[in-house]
């Protein structure tokens, strides 16, 4: 059930040292404020999970939080690469990173099957790609009825999903509406979950397209205005674009990005050591 509690509690009790966890959004609703209170809090050995990781895993494996990456496309949306996740690859700074690389359709299903309880999902995708040789979680699979070729892919289930969203009520129950992307299979696939949300509300008003997430399937609710921020959130705040493109010359060299991180994220004097 769903306590309603500060940032920086819901992480201290839910996201600790050696967990996969996912940080999911698209584009819309991604939970920056969440996960900067995981690097302001040293978290270590982490697994990462994400179907479109972007900035905010590029600081996270900047600052050495991630030792695994499991995840489809990579990139700064709109701009290029993310320079301290190709770093971490191409050089081991700050330390290696073990990527696990799926397809969108895969990390959807596998999030479905985690949600549904089921061992394994199965897709016609993968096909002409060389993933099947080099995943281990992704497996050729006859069909026992036509003998169609398909692919299983293993179920997700992270140890904990953190999202952003508009409302919760005090109950906490949590509504997201807009562009999103499998931020509900992520939530029901994980053991734990954590959102972060733009206001708490006396009670949820129905909107058409919405999603809700009753409180029972939750962990923790913080409210935390602006908590998707460079990226938005639908009615409460706009994409910071700008940001998006000055983030590619920030992450490009190690000193400036620690920096940066320090400025922005961990709230101290920046340095150059």
């Amino acid at each position: 059930m769903a306590v309603l509690t500060s940032l920086a509690e819901a992480i201290t009790a839910n996201v600790g040292d050696g967990d996969m966890v996912a940080l999911e959004g698209f584009t819309h609703l991604i939970p920056f404020a969440a996960g900067h209170e995981i690097v302001r809090q040293g978290r270590q050995d982490l697994t990462l999970v994400r179907m479109t990781p972007d900035v905010l895993y590029d600081q996270l494996i900047g600052m050495g939080v991630a030792a695994r990456l499991v995840f489809s496309w990579g990139g700064n949306p709109g701009v290029g690469s993310l320079h301290r996740f190709r770093d971490a690859v191409e050089h081991g700074w700050p330390r290696p990173l073990q990527l696990e690389e799926h397809s969108h359709a895969g990390m959807a299903n596998r999030y479905v099957a985690g949600a549904s309880g089921l061992p394994f999902a199965v897709l016609r995708g993968y096909v002409g790609t060389d993933l099947v040789d080099h995943t281990a979680n992704v497996a050729p699979l006859a069909c026992p009825f036509t003998g169609e070729r398909l692919t299983a892919v293993a179920a997700l289930r992270p140890d904990v999903t953190v999202i952003h969203a508009q409302q919760a009520d005090r109950a906490g129950n949590v509504q997201l509406w807009g562009i999103c992307g499998v931020q509900k299979e992520a939530v029901l696939a994980a053991r734990r979950a954590v959102v972060t949300v733009e206001e708490v509300v006396e009670e949820l008003q129905p909107r058409p397209g919405a999603i809700v997430l009753p409180g029972w399937v939750l962990s923790a609710v913080a409210e935390v205005p602006g908590g998707a921020q460079p990226s938005y959130a639908q009615d409460y705040s706009t994409r910071d674009n700008a940001f998006y493109e000055a983030w590619d010359v920030i992450s490009r060299d190690r000193d400036t990005f620690l920096g940066w991180m320090r400025t922005h994220v961990l709230d101290l004097v920046p340095s150059t050591t």
